[in-house]
């Protein structure tokens, strides 16, 4: 059913929120503690702020309500930021962190290490390149379990 509900999303919700001016990030649907959720991430250029988010769940509820993707099942509606550490996965995620620091976890090893900080130099569809110390360290995606934004405050 949950995949049901993110397709459902994907193709008749997603749209009408990209045609406000927002990325989806991402469409969840699953179980949590006040039971099933419907959440979608989404995000802009300079940030989502709680405005953003009041005003995409205006704009989508009656859609919602309308579609019926969970067959009646109840569920909470959310619309909500991914958060300054989302991992990265998109082109867009590397592209906003290009020369910043970033934080890998690999699935095994490489060079006796598991774990990698540096700035994100350069990347494409298969790997990615990191400067450590002043070397280049080049991962290759398929090898990462994890990768997000170092947050400074």
């Amino acid at each position: 059913m949950a995949s049901k509900v993110k397709l459902i999303c994907e193709e008749k919700v997603v749209p009408i929120i990209e045609e406000l001016g927002y990325d989806v990030i991402e469409v969840e649907y699953s179980k949590k503690s006040d039971g099933m959720n419907l959440i979608f991430y989404i995000d802009k250029d300079g940030g989502v702020q709680i405005e953003d988010c009041e005003k995409v769940s205006k704009a989508i509820d009656d859609i919602l309500e309308e579609l019926n993707p969970t067959d009646d099942s109840p569920y909470i509606l959310s619309v909500s930021s991914p958060g300054l550490d989302r991992p990265l996965k998109s082109d867009r995620d590397f592209k906003r962190n290009l020369n910043n620091e970033i934080s890998i976890t690999l699935f095994a090893k490489i060079n006796g290490n598991k774990k990698f900080n540096g700035i994100l130099k350069s990347y494409n569809e298969n790997e990615i390149t990191i400067e450590i110390d002043g070397k280049e360290q080049t991962i290759e995606k398929d090898k990462i379990a994890h990768i997000v934004p170092v947050i400074k405050f």
